[in-house]
């Protein structure tokens, strides 16, 4: 849609603003709203009465707050209530966060309850009447150009905050109201429109995503689809036979059955250590966040443990071949080791398992370990905790499909080329919602700061 431009500009005096409409003011926002931190903690008490509490989540993933929503109920004092309770129209930003590029998050309040108060880490801002709106309040927080104003002002090193004097003097651009309520409904219909395109673009992701488990799984424990197995040497749709595991169901008559412990020739556990000194090069350590679909990642923060510190480990020091997997935590988190990790080793949370070449493939193995077949094998030894931990005897003791090892080859062969046609699907719809989100929030910029006009359209 082609937007037409205002006639006359003038220049705003802001940076960031750039030139506004020649009838357009531009104020600094404690001019027209005021502002006040909440400190209403989630932690209830017996003296004070129930409430339901807007917490940081509510903001930052909503663009509106209603009393409908599934809001913490927890308790406040009669003050706190009177003070950070919330009113239609409030914007609520939050003032907190790990990343200076991502503060001053708002969200409007479209509809309100007597016991709706503002929590923690929030800041509210109302409107004086008849002079600014909350709904188009809400817009200019999610412009680029009044946001980058609180990304500067942001202050902190591990955590960010935003000072209540820095919210107040941020400048913003002000149209009359009537042409605010204008851009607000435009704003309102075409960011609907954009927000539909891109949850039906996340629904096809997520069907993308399904499509490629259950095909992993079902590959895994029943072989080649037909046509695969054709072009590959093996028998199309073999027999089957029961596994003799009710979880597991049939399998082809000519696979077995066997415990995960007779696949591999060692499981090997770091010990538990207290006294590992990192260096600024030497030997890789690899840690559960570097296990990334299959392969082992480097990460940015990379650590490195000396070549003495590394003999005294020797059972865990890695080979070409081996299988690096999470017991700790995100459970079943695997990665083959290429060749440029050998000699490399592993932390506490992780397990060196070194498969029997006469009995499995590893490139099988990551795809059997990567699959929900799998992941409900651990969910059934793994006691419920918070932190989910799976012990060597538990992942000893795990029955797993065994085809024959040309099948294995040929399962595995099959998977990295049908995965990677899905990844690649996956990756362009991301890249539509990317675009989608960029084009959402620069149409924003371009209403409140009046590059376009959007009034009589």
């Amino acid at each position: 849609m082609k937007l037409p431009a205002y006639p006359r500009t003038k220049p705003s005096g802001v940076e960031w603003l750039g030139d506004v409409p020649e009838h357009w003011a531009v104020k600094r926002l404690k001019t027209s709203a005021i502002c006040w931190v909440s400190n209403v903690d989630k932690v209830p008490a017996e003296d004070e009465l129930p409430v339901r509490l807007c917490n940081y989540t509510d903001v930052y993933y909503n663009d509106h707050i209603t009393p409908d929503m599934e809001l913490m109920e927890t308790t406040a004092t009669a003050d706190e209530i009177r003070r950070f309770g919330l009113r239609v129209g409030d914007v609520v930003i939050t003032k907190d966060s790990e990343e200076w590029s991502d503060i001053a998050v708002p969200a409007l309040v479209k509809k309100t309850a007597p016991d709706l108060v503002c929590g923690y880490h929030l800041a509210i801002i109302r409107s004086k009447a008849k002079v600014l709106f909350g709904d188009y309040l809400l817009r200019a927080f999610q412009s680029c150009a009044v946001n980058q104003q609180f990304q500067i002002a942001a202050s902190g090193v591990t955590r960010y905050g935003l000072p209540k004097s820095s919210i107040g003097d941020a400048w913003i651009p002000l149209p009359e109201p009537a042409e605010q309520q204008a851009i607000a409904v435009f704003l309102d219909r075409e960011t609907g429109r954009l927000d539909r395109l891109v949850g039906r673009k996340r629904e096809l992701i997520e069907r993308l995503k399904e499509k490629r488990a259950a095909l992993i799984s079902r590959t895994v424990t029943r072989g080649l689809p037909p046509a695969a197995a054709r072009a590959a040497g093996l028998p199309e749709n073999p027999p089957l036979k029961p596994s003799g595991l009710e979880w597991l169901g049939d399998i082809p008559t000519h696979w077995e059955v066997k415990r995960l412990k007779r696949f591999f020739k060692h499981i090997y556990r770091y010990p538990t250590y207290y006294d590992i000194q990192y260096v600024d090069e030497g030997v890789r350590e690899i840690r559960g966040e570097a296990l990334v679909d299959g392969e082992i990642v480097e990460l940015e923060d990379q650590r490195f443990i000396s070549p003495e510190t590394n003999s005294r480990f020797p059972q865990t020091i890695l080979e070409v071949g081996d299988i690096v997997m999470s017991v700790r935590g995100t459970m079943g988190k695997v990665g083959v080791v290429r060749l440029n990790l050998r000699g490399a080793n592993i932390t506490a949370n992780l397990l060196r398992l070194s498969p029997d070449q006469g009995q499995a493939k590893p490139e099988f193995l990551s795809w059997l370990f990567r699959s929900s077949f799998f992941a409900q094998a651990l969910d059934r030894v793994c006691p419920q905790t918070t932190i989910q931990t799976v012990t060597m005897p538990q992942l000893a003791a795990i029955d797993l499909p065994r085809p024959p090892l040309p099948e294995q080859a040929a399962i595995a062969a099959y998977l990295d080329v049908e995965t990677a046609k899905l990844d690649a699907l996956v990756g362009k719809v991301e890249t539509a919602v990317e675009r989608l989100q960029e084009y959402r929030t620069a149409l924003i910029t371009a209403a409140v700061t009046g590059k376009i006009r959007v009034t009589n359209i």
